[in-house]
């Protein structure tokens, strides 16, 4: 069987003008980045189309991966054989995953993203300018304590950790000091850089101002009468966009058939709102008739975070969900354990389908149309096929498989077809909570009628910091929840449907940047680890010049 690496070698990519020339994009709003991809300025697009947006999303997923970007770009490639306006709008893959559990982050087989190396590693810096940009943060507030604490900061009240776009478990509570004298000792800690605020911002603006004007909000400390002490109160917005202006505008790249795909912006969906930037999927929709994202995890995460942030910070009306789901997926909800998960067990199937059905009912509840899709595998069976084909024919649900690994565009025509007929017209969502509702009622709402808990219970830390959340008036902030994506509990072993389990708050991070307050739930960590054997072990650089012919 040929590698991913291989595989695109039989789709030689084209010129990355040939791809704007596609969109009728201007020469003048590229800022090229070798010959297959570019960042483009939205600001010199003249196009102006009413894209309809499609989302992508899943069950809970398992260790085996469920293929959420394999079926986004399938689904684009499907629809260009359909003759469709279509172009993607993804999340940048980070070098954690990529060299820990998960791997690469550019789809697979025949329904890849190109030059899936480049979008893995370092692609057009934004991930490291995001780095940067939060350190940059730490070091003006450190040194700001070292020379006088003019602001009065309370030492033992930072919010601010510093970032690294690696899983390093070690660096997840550090000791850090400005000088020899230990009164200046303090506890701190590292964040991936994909749950930085900054991420989460460069995600949720709409515009180079109105990232400044979040970048401002940013809460790093608080003073020794308990009052925020923010970005602006440092002085360095300026600095941090100067850090971002070429991070903010969205990378252009194709697929391997040549459709063009928007990759901007990666936040996590377990531990932060898991959506790629409004500026992306807003001038994606200027530009084709039919937009395909994707929402990271499942729709308790990424989706719920989609319609509830992503939708109404940016003002966006989605057309249509799509929910992946796959077999060993379903299998692993019936019951199954990960050893036994390739042995044939209709009967697992149909008990992991009470896992779909909660999803369903999730995004119905959204007000949203959907198509159900399996991602199809080579081991796959056609009697374990039929079980998900006939609940999905009982109900009258929408239906497809999708073979876009194996096959490519051809493969997820089906699924494109489906897509087609499932749209009406944009939808009005129905938000889960108010924005004007308590923090504590939000994190309810969404607690009762997306993960089906009985509702929620805070830690005495949680709590007090809800006290200072209700004392500062950010009630109004809607909310993250950092949460398992392997369960709709807060417990990543108990799989399926489960009913009558509460969520337990263990601490509430404020975000007045990016607009939310992050609620960490469980023992949901913000700082990976990697696993015993990550996927750096099996990496190595003279396979792909060997293929690619650098050397």
């Amino acid at each position: 069987m040929k590698t991913d690496i291989e595989i695109a070698q039989d789709y030689p990519p084209l010129a990355i003008d040939k791809i704007a020339d596609k969109l009728n994009l201007p020469t003048a709003a590229l800022i090229r980045y070798g010959e297959n991809k570019a960042k483009v300025k939205p600001d010199l697009v003249t196009s102006d189309k009413n894209g309809k947006i499609i989302l992508v999303t899943s069950i809970n997923p398992t260790p085996f991966g469920e293929g959420k970007s394999t079926t986004v770009i399938g689904l684009v490639d499907g629809l260009a054989k359909l003759n469709k306006s279509v172009m993607g709008a993804l999340r940048e893959p980070s070098m954690g995953p990529v060299f820990g559990i998960k791997g690469g982050a550019a789809g697979g087989g025949h329904a890849q993203v190109n030059p899936m190396e480049d979008i893995n590693l370092h692609f057009t810096g934004d991930l490291h300018a995001i780095t940067s940009a939060h350190n940059l943060i730490s070091a003006i507030l450190d040194n700001h304590l070292f020379n006088g604490n003019a602001l009065n900061i309370d030492v033992n009240n930072i919010a601010w950790p510093r970032a690294m776009d690696m899983n390093d478990r070690a660096l997840r509570k550090i000791k850090i000091a400005y000088s020899k004298d230990e009164s200046l000792y303090r506890d701190s800690s590292f964040v991936i850089t994909v749950a930085s605020e900054i991420m989460a911002i460069l995600c949720l603006a709409t515009s180079l101002n109105d990232f400044k004007n979040r970048v401002a909000k940013v809460v790093v400390a608080y003073d020794i009468n308990q009052k925020p002490v923010t970005v602006a109160d440092l002085k360095i917005v300026g600095a941090i966009a100067t850090i971002m202006k070429d991070a903010l505008y969205p990378n252009l790249v194709q697929t391997l058939e040549h459709n063009p795909i928007f990759i901007h912006g990666g936040p996590f969906a377990n531990i932060a709102h898991g959506n790629n930037s409004i500026i992306a999927t807003k001038l994606a929709t200027r530009l084709a008739d039919y937009v395909v994202t994707e929402a990271g995890f499942g729709a308790d995460l990424g989706a719920e975070k989609f319609f509830n942030i992503k939708c109404r910070f940016g003002k966006l009306k989605p057309s249509a969900v799509v929910i992946v789901v796959t077999l060993k997926a379903l299998k692993l909800h019936g019951g199954i354990a990960n050893k036994n998960i390739t042995l044939t067990n209709p009967e697992a199937v149909a008990l992991g389908l009470d896992n779909l059905r909660k999803h369903i009912e999730t995004v119905t509840n959204f007000n949203s149309p959907f198509v159900i899709a399996l991602n199809r595998f080579n081991d796959d069976t056609e009697e374990e096929i039929a079980v998900v084909a006939d609940f999905a024919k009982k109900h009258n649900y929408p239906y497809a498989t999708c073979n876009a690994w194996a096959e490519g565009g051809a493969g997820a025509v089906e699924l494109a077809e489906m897509v087609v007929k499932a749209i009406d017209k944009p939808v009005e969502i129905n938000h889960t909570y108010d924005l004007k509702d308590p923090i504590e009622k939000k994190l309810n709402l969404i607690a009762t009628k997306v993960y089906g808990a009985q509702g929620i219970e805070f830690s005495e830390t949680a709590l007090k910091q809800l006290a200072l959340i209700k004392e500062n008036n950010w009630d109004d902030l809607a909310v993250c929840v950092a949460k398992t994506p392997l369960s709709l509990t807060d417990n990543p072993k108990i799989k399926g449907r489960p009913r009558d389990f509460m969520i337990h708050v263990s601490e509430l991070r404020v975000s007045a940047g990016a607009g939310f307050v992050v609620a960490l739930t469980g023992s949901v960590m913000t700082m990976p680890g990697l696993p015993k054997i990550p996927s750096a072990e099996n990496i190595d650089i003279n396979d792909l010049y060997q293929i690619s012919g650098l050397f």
